[in-house]
């Protein structure tokens, strides 16, 4: 039996079943004693339960991502690591690709660790079978950074993509253009919420949707240029150009440079992340912060208060920020 298994049985939530395990106030007297009778059914002393309650704990957080190669997920895993040091934590990375069965077996490697918790940072933990997700929140809090998933012990930190991406491509609309291309290079929950901010955008501002101006390309630089290239080539009309990544958005500046057109007079541009790459291409990039620091240190936060019984809501929802540069004109 589990904390997620005392939980469901008492009819409260997790955070209840560790105040009373670690004898924390705000719990009522019948509450308390309805939880410990449950314990006391199955033979079980709160020792059953110390990983994922910080009793007995080593100290050491999993982290998991696809591949610290990545600007963005290397900025989130080192905010991650050097906040866990802080607290007086270690922290045990993971870094898993992108095939599903290669995801479940670095949880099953973190939780052999006996880690007190695991953090996944990026949405593309949604993209495939997600019940191995829930089976490990069942033994320790799972913090899910940019990505939504329902269920117990989940916790979910995400930026409002849907909001940002809305936000930008108005700003877009505003100024006249209307024909603005969406690059994407992925349909995880987080690339889902960006074109769904799209494609709301364009119904707002009375735009019909154009499926050829949504256009699918690999995330790396030198891969996306020549994809751009063909666009351009085959004299697809576009004014403005939101892209769902900055090295797409970067992509797209050099592919427009070299087919004569001038950014942003004849093309704005906009990325998303606000990485390092969108301060270093020429022009300098416009783009969506999307705050990784701080999700990062809600993340942290809400994981330290769940391990000393606090409740949180399953969901917390930050605002991205429209960083603008020299690739429009507003």
């Amino acid at each position: 039996m589990t904390i997620y298994d005392i939980s469901k049985k008492s009819g409260v939530s997790i955070a209840t079943v560790s105040r009373v395990i670690n004898g924390k106030k705000g719990v009522s007297d019948a509450t308390r004693r309805r939880v410990l009778s449950v314990m006391n059914e199955k033979g079980y002393t709160p020792n059953a339960f110390a990983r994922g309650l910080g009793l007995r704990s080593i100290k050491t957080v999993g982290v998991m991502c696809m591949d610290v190669a990545d600007i963005y997920l290397a900025a989130a895993v080192s905010s991650i690591e050097r906040e866990l040091r802080r607290r007086g934590y270690d922290s045990l990375l993971c870094c898993t690709g992108n095939e599903p069965e290669d995801k479940k077996n670095g949880f099953r490697m973190l939780i052999s660790k006996k880690v007190d918790a695991i953090i996944l940072v990026g949405s593309h933990f949604m993209t495939s079978d997600t019940v191995f997700i829930g089976q490990a929140a069942q033994q320790i809090p799972v913090i899910l950074i940019n990505g939504y998933l329902k269920a117990p012990n989940v916790y979910c930190v995400l930026c409002d993509d849907f909001g940002a991406v809305y936000g930008a491509v108005s700003a877009l609309l505003e100024k006249g253009r209307r024909r603005v291309l969406y690059l994407y290079d992925s349909s995880t929950y987080s690339g889902q919420k960006k074109l769904d901010g799209y494609r709301f955008a364009l119904g707002q501002a009375g735009i019909p949707f154009d499926s050829q101006l949504v256009f699918r390309c690999p995330r790396q630089i030198d891969q996306a240029l020549p994809a751009i290239n063909q666009l351009y080539e085959s004299n697809l009309l576009f004014d403005a150009v939101m892209a769902s990544e900055d090295e797409l958005a970067v992509a797209a500046i050099k592919s427009s440079l070299a087919h004569g057109r001038m950014v942003p007079r004849d093309v704005d541009i906009i990325g998303y992340n606000n990485s390092l790459l969108s301060r270093c291409c020429e022009p300098e990039l416009t783009t969506v912060d999307s705050r990784v620091e701080a999700l990062c240190m809600t993340a942290i936060s809400t994981l330290f208060g769940v391990i000393e019984g606090k409740d949180f809501p399953d969901q917390t929802l930050l605002s991205g920020q429209l960083i603008r540069r020299r690739t429009t004109r507003f």
